[in-house]
């Protein structure tokens, strides 16, 4: 697992004033330098994207970042195989998260202030069902969750690899497993 420290990356773009995440320019600054960050891991890595640092994130912004540094992992020829996870997010960070993220039909793991993971964006309810008992069980194979959930076996299993293929759990052989220690 790697720690991302989002106020690190914006200063490191350039972009003042160091705190707040607004404007698409300023996103598509903090993008590219996670990117660089994000290309130097090994395949199956886990990248924590720290926002605790972060004061405002506009709409915007969230769209030129968060959307389009997710879009290119959920692809089916995906350019590396990677995960990322926002961790230290607040209920405004959440708002603009959120928004652009059911706009663009993705969805990411999302650690609040709190600690606790929270599933947010385009998913349907049995899929975020699958995901919180994969989450409780810290990691299981289809036939062991299709049960639990009341669902005939191809439809746990063809739900579960849409959860792993959108980048939302790991695929360990015939597990599906959290992404790191968010539970």
């Amino acid at each position: 697992m790697t720690h991302i420290d989002l106020h690190s990356a914006l200063a490191a773009a350039d972009a003042a004033p160091y705190h707040d995440l607004v404007t698409r320019q300023t996103g598509a600054r903090v993008r590219h330098v996670v990117e660089q960050q994000l290309a130097g891991l090994a395949d199956g890595s886990v990248a924590f994207l720290d926002f605790t640092h972060i004061g405002v994130l506009d709409r915007s912004c969230a769209d030129e970042f968060v959307a389009k540094l997710m879009l290119p992992l959920t692809r089916a020829d995906a350019p590396r195989d990677g995960y990322v996870v926002l961790r230290g997010v607040n209920d405004g960070h959440l708002d603009a998260i959120e928004q652009v993220l059911l706009a663009h039909g993705l969805a990411l793991v999302v650690q609040c202030g709190d600690g606790a993971a929270r599933l947010v964006g385009a998913v349907t309810e049995v899929e975020r069902l699958l995901w919180e008992r994969v989450m409780v069980t810290g990691g299981a194979a289809a036939e062991h969750l299709e049960a639990d959930v009341g669902l005939p076996p191809d439809e746990a299993s063809r739900l579960l690899e849409s959860l792993a293929r959108r980048r939302l759990l790991r695929r360990d052989h015939d597990r599906f497993c959290p992404l790191g220690r968010v539970a």
